[in-house]
């Protein structure tokens, strides 16, 4: 009756560790769902504004339409997006047409002097910074699903309910050009 009791003992222990392992990855899997959460209200705010800075740039830059033809489809391709993977995909591509509409504003003095338009670009910069504060948290929490996800013993349960590495949401442009200094030129 003894051993019995002590394999019985052991398969409690072991069942109780496996359910504590499973609910620590769920808490970890909807934490990181949740910091996306937060990401969306300010992606949704980003898009709300986009038309916005696009009708008022093409009165000034008519012939840079292929610019703002590429930011219009990267912002209907982010909203678009359902997956948070192919979301964080989608708002890297709107990132960097935005980056192309950045550089492309700075030949229309003019334009970078009306109201409105600087209404516009204070409000995106506004949301460009509450973006980069929670994309900070979201990727904190996919470090931390994905960490569980791969140590052991966790890795073992993880692999069992199929949990696994999620993407991560990086800034949406190429390491190297973060890593240049940018150039000023009077």
């Amino acid at each position: 009756m003894t051993p019995l009791l002590i394999l019985s003992g052991v398969v409690l222990v072991l069942l109780i560790w496996v359910i504590a392992k499973y609910n620590g990855l769920v808490r970890l899997r909807n934490n990181r769902e949740n910091a996306f959460a937060d990401i969306d209200v300010q992606l949704k705010q980003r898009h709300d504004l986009i038309p916005q800075l696009v009708a008022t740039v093409k009165g000034y830059a008519a012939h840079e339409k292929e610019t703002l033809d590429r930011v219009v489809a990267a912002r209907a391709g982010a909203i678009n997006a359902h997956s948070i993977n192919d979301k964080i995909v989608a708002e890297n591509e709107l990132t960097s047409a935005l980056s192309g509409l950045k550089v492309t504003l700075e030949a229309y003095p003019d334009l970078k002097a009306n109201t409105n338009f600087l209404q516009l670009q204070n409000e995106i910069a506004d949301v460009e910074n509450k973006l980069a504060a929670v994309r900070r948290f979201f990727n904190s929490a996919t470090k931390e699903l994905n960490n569980a996800v791969e140590t052991f013993p966790s890795n073992i349960v993880a692999g069992l309910f199929g949990f696994r590495r999620e993407m991560m949401f990086d800034a949406g442009v190429d390491r190297k050009t973060l890593e240049q200094a940018p150039q000023i030129n009077f």
